[in-house]
C-alpha cells in the first residue's frame, strides 16, 4: 500500500508539471527541462533501457506523457534507493530474465542475504518415514 501511495505521488506530481495532452509530443531539450535534467542523462537513461523514445519523421526523440513518467520515476527511485542509473538497468534486468534471476540468487544465496530454499516437500515426507521406520522421535 505504502508503495502505491509513493508511485501515485510521483506520477501525479509529473503530471502537473506535465500537463501534456495524450498525443503529445515534447523534443528531448524540452523533455529534459520539464524533467528538471538534461538531455544527456535522457539519452543515457534511454541506452540503459529505463526510458524509450519515439522518433519523429526526422528521426529525433520525442517524449510523450509515458516516457516522461517513466523517466521521472526512474529518478524517483534512484534517489530514494542511492543508486546509479546503471544499478536500476540491471534491477529491472533481473525482473525481466529468469536466468540472470537466478544467479543473483545464488549469489545472494552464498554470500547469506538471501537464505535457502526450504528443503522440497517430498524430502520431508522421506525424512519422516525414515524417522518412523527407525523408531527414531
Amino acid at each position: 500500500m505504502r508503495e502505491e501511495r509513493f508511485v501515485r505521488e510521483v506520477l501525479d506530481r509529473l503530471r502537473a508539471r506535465v500537463r501534456l495532452r495524450p498525443e503529445q509530443r515534447l523534443p528531448i531539450t524540452k523533455a529534459a527541462d520539464v524533467l528538471e535534467t538534461t538531455p544527456r542523462m535522457l539519452r543515457y537513461r534511454e541506452s540503459l533501457g529505463l526510458v524509450t523514445a519515439a522518433r519523429s519523421p526526422g528521426g529525433h526523440r520525442e517524449y510523450g506523457e509515458r516516457e516522461l513518467l517513466a523517466a521521472a520515476y526512474a529518478d524517483e527511485l534512484e534517489r530514494r534507493y542511492q543508486i546509479s542509473p546503471s544499478d536500476l538497468a540491471f534491477a529491472v534486468r533481473v525482473l525481466a530474465e529468469p536466468a540472470v534471476a537466478a544467479d543473483v540468487r545464488r549469489l545472494g544465496e552464498l554470500t547469506r542475504r538471501i537464505n535457502t530454499p526450504p528443503p522440497v516437500a517430498a524430502l520431508d515426507f522421506e525424512a519422516q518415514k525414515a524417522r518412523r521406520l527407525l523408531d527414531l522421535p
